[in-house]
């Protein structure tokens, strides 16, 4: 008998087909970290992680690696790009689909057919906040699931999704893993008394940079997710959950920013409900949303906020979870079923493990959904974008509280004259109130002059708005608008884009409601901030346009950000560098540390450098032959900055800024500053908010910052000098004696509690007829834009007009009750808001906010308001520039 042999190339595709995971072997992360991830007391730091996310590329056909940037300590930051092996090698195209569909400029019929042919896109990230180990963790498994898994759902997830998983700080990773893995005995081990920030300048932070872009890491990211990409659907995990519950989610409470597409808050509810239904289905109890947390949609800034205003679904969660299991407590109205709690869970002991399938179960509920409706979320960004671009074509008129109090206000009128009947016609015309005022209209543009004082600030202005996805056009030629004739090389910024509503937020004022618990009652603390419009905090001069208008227009690349430099090289010995220009500062700082000379009008407070190739102009300068007669010559202060054991974010961000303007400096701690002789080393401390006891009046100061005073026995060697805090009795004797002695000292926002601790003649001016403290119910301003008058006699307010927008919070306000103390900022009416909320307003009025005093030989001055609030507010960088030249 003739037998007939089947052909090798037959045999080998059943094996493959009967063994598919023999042909592409994953390393397990147990394979690669000789633990599960979940498994108690045990973490990994980034450089494990790493390696993980080399290998899995390596091993899998279905994951690409990209590094997306360096981070500030010089790290790679990765992002693994997740789909199946055909969607990869065809990868480029499904990221321009993607791309064309958020920016929205193609007629409908072509973008139904991109949503079919397209991938929906969805971004996770972790590891943000690196204390919050869930979130970094739970990107390792998600990893290796989506790599090594054959299931049914994750083969729909891989055919129809791209998965974006992004580490959103590795600097911080290797920290926070290095630190609670150094004790050899797991029960010691903790994610407590970390010696320093975990994201080198912001910390916590890092998380409210995402329109300003200070950050390496937050740069990386917008790019991803604002230029090169456009994901549909993105999801930000953190830590922690409200007590009583596991973890904090979609959908989210009121107030939403009046400036989204509805599309936007229903695709929101609707992954919240996929994200819920999930854990109940899988008897995951504890899940709240809505009222159920603090978290709201208001916001911009944040990762996962700065999203929505590019018509992104964005999604939070906060869940509990550490290495080191822990205890939910028990909360009483936690186990009431609601709306917002539908699952509740009880007391019992957690697990890391338990948190890692949590955050997994809804990382496929998340992606689930995508692959489901990939046409539909493919669609709706289109939908949403086209929607922005058709509104800032035409007349609109955007609702908001102040502008709905305009119809409120006449329909009360209505009433009164008509017995509280009012028929259909007067509705009309009391709409028309709104809907027929053309000066309420939405802007057509907006125009940043070229020939205003600061172009350089407001080109770093402009900066941020590229980098987050917005186009910028520029004349290439003078032109008119209005009857206003503008120069050649302004810049113009239409509203007719996809991304209008981040466009509106960084040139609008936000118009937040009137927000309490019930009426009559304390109001709700908006999530972060009130108000933030940035253009109004980098003092940008810009023009609000109503009617469409055209000019001598070019428009430049998305992404690409504008040079800052000098276009023209002066003519003359020396160069005039204007003391209202931010950068001034930091060319004369320049000059000063490569042993150049420099100079500063002691009447106009205007820089004066020498001519030469070592001066890196931003901006056109002038150049002349002669200084005037009241220039002296500068040198570099002796400047000591406050910092503390764990690291101060106000501290961060005042090191950020100083290093960013070329000052040099020294950080010092407590310690230190309590063993006095300060003199001997400094002429200039500076001190962030929380730096200083809070002054009670009662002779029992309270603290800011928190915490046992006595240090851990296992704090590490080269940290435990910064162990401590600056204290009533030790610390204000030496602060006074520097002061006598000729130091000058700053304090910003609640460490101007000094002056009091000082006995100095100043109130606090937020109190009541009885001299108490005002009550939330009288008077509550949180995060928002004010205006305030400024001093003009003093050298601390050299390039300023006399009136500045700022950052207020709920900040120190005071009546001054001595001539010897100089008021340089103030609050001279009782309207005063720009933008955000301030209930109590009339409060405000005549408040001084700044001032300065001789304290013996030297100086204090006081700032109540944090006047380099995140390295955002460019507008008052000055006030404290001039204390330091």
């Amino acid at each position: 008998m003739i037998k007939f042999r089947k052909p090798y190339w037959l045999l080998a595709l059943a094996w493959i087909s009967f063994h598919p995971l023999q042909a592409q072997q994953i390393s397990s992360p147990k394979e690669h970290f000789g633990f599960n991830i979940g498994d108690d007391y045990q973490l990994a730091n980034y450089t494990q992680t790493e390696a993980y996310f080399h290998k899995l590329a390596k091993q899998s056909d279905r994951v690409k690696l990209q590094v997306i940037g360096k981070t500030e300590e010089g790290r790679d930051q990765l992002m693994l790009i997740i789909s199946s092996p055909e969607n990869l090698r065809n990868i480029d195209r499904f990221q321009t689909i993607s791309r064309t569909m958020a920016q929205a400029n193609l007629p409908e019929v072509e973008a139904r057919k991109l949503a079919k042919e397209g991938k929906s896109v969805v971004w996770i990230d972790g590891g943000l906040h690196s204390n919050e180990v869930v979130a970094t963790h739970q990107l390792i498994q998600t990893a290796y699931l989506l790599a090594s898994s054959n299931n049914e759902e994750t083969q729909r997830i891989l055919d129809q999704s791209i998965i974006l998983l992004t580490h959103a700080n590795p600097d911080g990773h290797e920290l926070v893993g290095d630190w609670y893995m150094r004790e050899s005995d797991p029960l010691k081990r903790s994610t407590s008394y970390i010696p320093k920030l975990y994201q080198k300048y912001a910390g916590h932070d890092n998380n409210r940079d995402f329109f300003m872009l200070n950050l390496k890491e937050s740069q990386n990211i917008a790019k991803q997710l604002f230029v090169e990409w456009v994901p549909q659907i993105m999801y930000n995990h953190h830590q922690t959950a409200p007590a009583g519950a596991v973890v904090a989610g979609a959908p989210y409470r009121d107030p939403f920013n009046y400036v989204f597409d509805p599309l936007l808050m229903s695709g929101i509810d609707a992954l919240g409900a996929a994200m819920s239904s999930r854990m109940n289905a899988e008897n995951k109890p504890g899940y709240t949303a809505k009222g159920g947390s603090v978290f709201s949609t208001w916001y911009n800034g944040g990762l996962r906020t700065t999203t929505y205003f590019h018509n992104v679904i964005g999604l939070l969660t906060e869940i509990i979870g550490n290495p080191t299991p822990y205890e939910i407590p028990l909360v009483p109205s936690r186990l009431i079923p609601s709306s917002n709690t539908q699952n509740p869970v009880v007391p019992q002991k957690w697990h890391f493990q338990q948190s890692i399938d949590y955050s997994v179960s809804l990382n496929y509920a998340v992606m689930g959904y995508a692959s489901r409706y990939k046409d539909e979320v493919l669609y709706n960004i289109y939908r949403m974008g086209r929607n922005s671009i058709e509104r800032g074509s035409k007349d609109f008129w955007p609702l908001s509280p102040s502008k709905v109090a305009i119809i409120d206000t006449a329909l009360n009128q209505a009433r009164r004259k008509g017995n509280n009947q009012v028929n259909r016609s007067q509705v009309q015309n009391i709409l028309g109130e709104l809907f027929q005022n053309k000066d309420l209209r939405g802007p057509r543009g907006y125009i940043i002059p070229a020939d205003q004082a600061d172009f350089s600030t407001a080109k770093k202005f402009l900066n941020a708005l590229i980098q987050n996805g917005i186009q910028v056009q520029q004349a290439n030629n003078s032109f008119t608008v209005n009857g206003k004739s503008y120069p050649k090389g302004s810049y113009v910024i239409k509203t007719n884009q996809a991304f209008r509503p981040h466009i509106l937020d960084m040139f609008e004022p936000q118009d937040h409601p009137d927000d309490f618990e019930y009426p009559g009652g304390p109001p709700i603390p908006p999530y972060d901030a009130a108000g933030w419009t940035l253009a109004y905090l980098m003092d940008v001069k810009f023009d609000r346009i109503l009617d469409d208008f055209q000019g001598p227009f070019e428009n430049l690349s998305i992404g690409e950000v504008i040079p800052i430099k000098a276009t023209n090289k002066p003519v003359g010995k020396y160069i005039k560098l204007p003391a209202s220009i931010n950068d001034s500062y930091k060319i004369a700082n320049q000059q000063l540390n490569q042993k150049s000379k420099a100079w500063r009008d002691q009447v106009s407070g205007d820089f004066y450098v020498e001519n030469n190739q070592k001066v890196d102009l931003t901006f056109d300068a002038t150049g002349v032959n002669a200084l005037p007669k009241s220039a002296k010559p500068l040198k570099s202060l002796r400047i000591g900055l406050w910092d503390s054991y764990g690291g101060s974010m106000p501290s961060g961000w005042l090191r950020f800024l100083m290093e960013q303007n070329a000052y040099n400096f020294e950080v010092v701690y407590p310690s230190a500053i309590d063993k006095g002789n300060l003199n001997a080393k400094y002429d200039v401390l500076i001190f962030p908010g929380n730096s200083i006891p809070r002054y009670s009046g009662t002779g029992n100061p309270t603290f800011s910052r928190g915490g046992s005073l006595e240090m851990p026995e296992n704090i590490p060697a080269e940290y435990q000098e910064r162990w401590g805090r600056l204290s009533v009795d030790k610390s204000i004797p030496v602060l006074k004696d520097f002061m006598e002695k000729g130091g000058k000292v700053i304090t910003i926002g609640n460490s101007s509690d000094l002056a009091e601790h000082l006995n100095l003649a100043v109130e606090d001016a937020l109190v009541d007829a009885d001299h108490k403290p005002l009550k939330r119910t009288d008077f509550y301003t949180p995060g928002s834009v004010l205006i305030a008058h400024v001093g003009q006699n003093s050298p601390s307010t050299w390039g300023y007009g006399e009136k500045i927008d700022l950052y207020y919070s709920n900040d120190n306000l005071y009546k001054i009750k001595d001539d010897k103390i100089k008021p340089l900022l103030w609050f001279a009416s009782d309207q005063v808001l720009k933008s955000g909320w301030s209930w109590g307003e009339k409060y405000l009025k005549d408040g001084v906010l700044a001032f300065e005093t001789p304290i013996g030989k030297g100086k204090l001055v006081s700032f109540g308001n944090d006047i380099n609030f995140r390295s955002q507010t460019h507008g008052t960088f000055k006030l404290l520039f001039n204390q330091l030249q």
